[in-house]
């Protein structure tokens, strides 16, 4: 399940939400959205099994629109290079 490497990478299980993705600068925009893709797919699953993970599809969909919103501004086109930060 994608969540569980998502979690591990953001630092923790309260850190991985839609939008903590959409804004990571360490994933580019294409990563982010078959981020969100992969998580939206997950997402779904659960649900059919009864299972919540604290946020829905519709957070999922808003999150990648706003990513959509910030390459269309030039935004999150790169990611963080070492030493950056």
């Amino acid at each position: 399940m994608v969540f569980d490497s998502l979690r591990d990478r953001m630092g923790g299980h309260d850190n991985v939400t839609p939008m903590s993705i959409a804004h990571n600068s360490l994933f580019t925009a294409k990563e982010k959205i078959e981020l969100l893709n992969q998580l939206k797919a997950d997402v779904t699953g659960a649900t059919q099994e009864g299972t919540e993970l604290g946020f829905g599809p519709e957070e999922i969909d808003e999150a990648i629109a706003e990513v959509r919103q910030g390459v269309q501004s030039g935004v999150g086109s790169e990611t963080v290079v070492k030493g950056d930060f």
